[in-house]
């Protein structure tokens, strides 16, 4: 069977998903080990018979909706890729924001920077790689998300980092006094229907749901947080794009002073700064 043949095919069986042709190519791609564009610059190529057999499975997979970056393993993020499984959250574009945030308003050479919830380790390496004389702490209570996020680590051979298993501000020592704490907490509410839609069925649920109506955990980090920053210390969280006001007012009532939303790409509130 031929590339074109294949991936001709490919997009018929994907009869549910919205960017079947995009789908079908990079499965494609992952399976040849090459690139998309190779697929289009040797659209009368041959593959095997193993290949094809491949190819079949990925797509069925992706046929019940398995996220492709759980397919491929990979997952880009900032300016860089990381490997992801479903031990981790995949990353979303808009969580580059906190990474943007950071580095615009952390302008010191040694800072003392916390990443709890690191997942795929995804803000902790972009924060990492951009700023090396930093100091990077990356937590979570999931050993199998660490072992990932070391993993990614290792890739970008970053060595700045400080992994630590353990539930949000409990993994900051008693005299470690942090810049800036950065998380991207779970904030779905249990009964939010979109959790049984998309990539969201099939991502770990302890990453994605908070009691609370989704507040939880952001509630919790606004508490601890203020013990373990330093005066005018940065808290910068992700949230959910209807949580913005019930965030600003907790960080109020908490003590936290200069707290600003930002909105992603979309226009929808996604993070929120605050200084202690």
């Amino acid at each position: 069977m031929q590339i074109k043949q294949a991936l001709r095919q490919a997009e018929t069986t994907l009869t549910d998903s919205p960017s079947a042709q995009l789908d079908a190519q990079i499965l494609l791609a992952r399976v040849l080990d090459k690139g998309r564009e190779f697929l289009l610059s040797w659209p009368e190529k041959e593959i095997t018979h193993e290949q094809q057999e491949h190819f079949l499975q990925l797509l069925a997979e992706r046929q019940r909706g398995i996220p492709i970056a759980y397919l491929t393993g990979r997952r880009a993020f900032w300016d860089f890729d990381l490997e992801v499984n479903t031990d981790v959250l995949i990353p979303r574009p808009e969580t580059e924001l906190l990474v943007e945030l950071a580095l615009q308003n952390l302008k010191q050479e040694n800072q003392l920077i916390a990443d709890l919830g690191t997942g795929s380790g995804a803000i902790a390496l972009a924060l990492a790689r951009e700023r090396p004389q930093w100091k990077v702490i990356a937590s979570d209570t999931s050993a199998g998300a660490l072992n990932v996020a070391r993993r990614n680590a290792e890739t970008l051979a970053l060595d700045n980092l400080d992994f630590r298993p353990g539930s949000w501000c409990e993994v900051i020592a008693t005299d470690e006094k942090l810049d800036a704490l950065l998380a991207n907490p779970p904030y779905i509410d249990p009964e939010d229907h979109h959790l049984q839609q998309g990539d969201l069925r099939f991502e770990p649920k302890n990453a994605l749901v908070a009691g609370a109506g989704g507040m939880a955990d952001l509630q919790t980090i606004v508490q601890q947080a203020r013990e373990k920053l330093l005066p005018r210390g940065l808290l910068l969280l992700e949230h959910g794009y209807q949580q913005a006001a019930g965030l600003q007012k907790l960080l109020q009532e908490s003590g936290y002073n200069d707290i600003e939303t930002h909105q992603d790409l979309a226009g929808l509130d996604r993070v929120t700064l605050a200084r202690r």
